[in-house]
């Protein structure tokens, strides 16, 4: 049982369950379901006998006439350009579409569950049509309760990977990765080290695992030492950044897999009167307005932030319309911008 306010209701069979049932996809199974008609008859058959069956209560459509138009967007904070880029691009498409947005800030896992369930109770109030998720973890619960209620939802940028069936909308990531060390190995470095984010997100480890694929097909060899973590946080980048000073032989560049975290790395070199890029290279990834402003200016990965929440947008718009995605997961291309921050390596 789901309790939302003082009412208990009771979490029926999702399309993913009735899916399975049937032996076939979410998104065939969601065809079915909006009456599409390019689903073989075989296909709908055991399709409409597990709805039936699971007693499975179909979604009624989105009308823009009739629906609240109004969708939630639940960030991780606030206090960043990184969340001002994606609010842009969630603004801008739900304007064009003629729908108001909610945002809701810190309801990470680690609020504690009364929070959470006070947040959800609130969605169900003002009768939000659906939801974006920006670096969210949802709980089992989370997704019951959502499911249980018919309320369609799209995670930007998930931490982790979500439960199949689940739309979600990311980054080449690790292509990011690829493209940032293929250009320092392009200057003639080989003694390149990474700075990681949070070892659990998958953006993060989607771009170490290019740095080392790039590695690889260079024929470089992968050295343990020069892989370090920095939690996206830029006084942890900073001491990593310092631990890869004191290695007896120090990389000639860094591949630093956020931009915030690449600021906390120049902070520690130029306390030890290391010169950038003279004597270290340093790449970034997210192209957040602070890469232009750092001295010197930073070269980093772009990752599209106010496209991808835009995207996001317009797949929730679908869903709420009770259409589902052929592709439950959409990646946006990245792409470098080369600034001064990197250089070939100082002479031996």
């Amino acid at each position: 049982m789901v309790r939302t306010g003082s009412a208990s209701v009771a979490a029926g069979p999702t399309l993913a369950v009735v899916a399975r049932e049937a032996g076939v996809s979410v998104p065939t199974a969601s065809k079915v379901v909006n009456g599409r008609q390019d689903v073989a008859p075989e296909t709908r058959r055991r399709v409409t006998e597990a709805l039936d069956r699971l007693g499975y209560v179909r979604r009624p459509r989105f009308d823009a006439a009739k629906a609240p138009r109004l969708v939630d967007l639940v960030v991780h904070s606030l206090d960043s350009s990184w969340s001002g880029a994606v609010l842009h691009g969630v603004e801008e498409a739900a304007y064009d579409v003629g729908l108001d947005v909610v945002v809701s800030a810190g309801l990470a896992r680690g609020r504690g569950g009364r929070a959470r369930r006070d947040w959800l109770d609130k969605l169900t109030v003002r009768g939000s049509a659906g939801v974006l998720f920006n670096l969210a973890e949802l709980t089992e619960s989370q997704y019951a309760w959502l499911d249980a209620h018919r309320i369609p939802f799209v995670m930007l940028d998930p931490v982790v990977e979500p439960p199949a069936g689940v739309v979600s909308v990311g980054a080449a990531n690790w292509q990011g990765g690829v493209t940032a060390t293929e250009h320092l190995l392009a200057l003639g470095h080989e003694r390149i080290a990474v700075i990681g984010g949070n070892r659990r997100m998958l953006c993060s480890g989607a771009r170490v695992a290019g740095y080392r694929s790039a590695l690889a097909a260079a024929g470089v060899p992968y050295r343990s030492e020069y892989v370090r973590h920095g939690g996206f946080d830029e006084a942890v980048a900073g001491r990593r950044m310092r631990e890869l000073l004191e290695l007896p032989e120090p990389p000639t560049a860094v591949f630093v897999c956020s931009d915030r975290m690449a600021l906390g790395a120049y902070e520690a070199l130029a306390e030890r009167g290391v010169r950038v890029p003279e004597d270290i290279s340093v790449v970034g990834f997210d192209d957040l307005p602070e890469s232009r402003w750092a001295v010197p200016a930073l070269t980093t990965v772009r990752q599209p932030l106010a496209e991808m929440a835009a995207t996001a947008l317009r797949l929730l718009v679908r869903m709420m319309d009770g259409d589902h995605p052929e592709s439950t997961r959409t990646e946006l291309s990245t792409r470098l911008v080369e600034r001064a921050s990197t250089a070939p390596p100082r002479a031996s």
